[in-house]
C-alpha cells in the first residue's frame, strides 16, 4: 500500500465510497444525497490542508483528507477526516491513512489534532483512533441522528502532537 496526494483524477474513484458511507449514515453527518460535483468540495481539500488516498497499484483503498481545525487562532491545531472503501475495511488503510496524518501533521508544524465528531457507536474508530494516541475529551450528547441507535453522543478527540 501507497499513501499518495490525492488529484481531480481520482475524485470520481474517492466518490463511489464516499457516496456509500454518506448514504448507509453511519459516521458522517454530511448530506446523503450529494452529487458528484456537489460533494467535491466537502473531501477535496486545498492549501494549506491536502487530501491523500491510500492506493494498492491502481486500485484506491481509501482517503484522507486534513488541515487546520480551524482558521487563525486555531490554526496550529489540525484536523483530519478519513473514508476506507467497503470492499478494504480490515486491511490496516485507516491506520495507515491515521499514521500517515500523524506524520502530515508534525511535520507542517501543528501542536495537535482534534477529532470534532466521532460517532461514538463507531467502535472501531474509537479504538483506532485510541491506539494512535488520541483521548475522548468530551461527548456531545444526542449529536448524531443514527439510523439503527437512533440519538447518539458525537466525541471530540484530541492528541497532542
Amino acid at each position: 500500500m501507497e499513501i499518495r496526494v490525492g488529484t481531480d483524477r481520482d475524485w470520481p474513484e474517492i466518490y463511489s465510497f464516499y457516496r456509500s458511507t454518506m448514504a448507509a449514515g453511519l459516521t458522517y453527518a454530511l448530506p446523503a444525497d450529494q452529487g458528484l460535483d456537489e460533494a467535491r468540495p466537502f473531501w477535496m481539500e486545498s492549501a494549506p490542508g491536502q487530501t491523500v488516498v491510500a492506493v494498492d497499484g491502481t486500485d484506491i483503498l481509501g482517503s484522507a483528507k486534513m488541515g487546520p481545525n480551524r482558521p487563525g487562532r486555531g490554526s496550529h491545531i489540525a484536523t483530519a477526516s478519513f473514508l476506507v472503501a467497503p470492499a478494504h475495511e480490515g486491511r490496516g488503510v485507516g491506520r495507515a491513512l491515521g499514521r500517515y496524518v500523524l506524520d502530515w501533521a508534525r511535520s507542517e508544524g501543528y501542536h495537535g489534532i482534534q477529532f470534532n465528531a466521532v460517532v461514538e457507536t463507531n467502535l472501531a474508530a474509537v479504538h483506532l483512533w485510541k491506539s494512535l494516541g488520541f483521548t475522548v475529551v468530551g461527548t456531545v450528547p444526542e449529536a448524531f441522528d443514527h439510523p439503527d441507535h437512533g440519538l447518539v453522543g458525537l466525541h471530540v478527540m484530541y492528541r497532542v502532537l
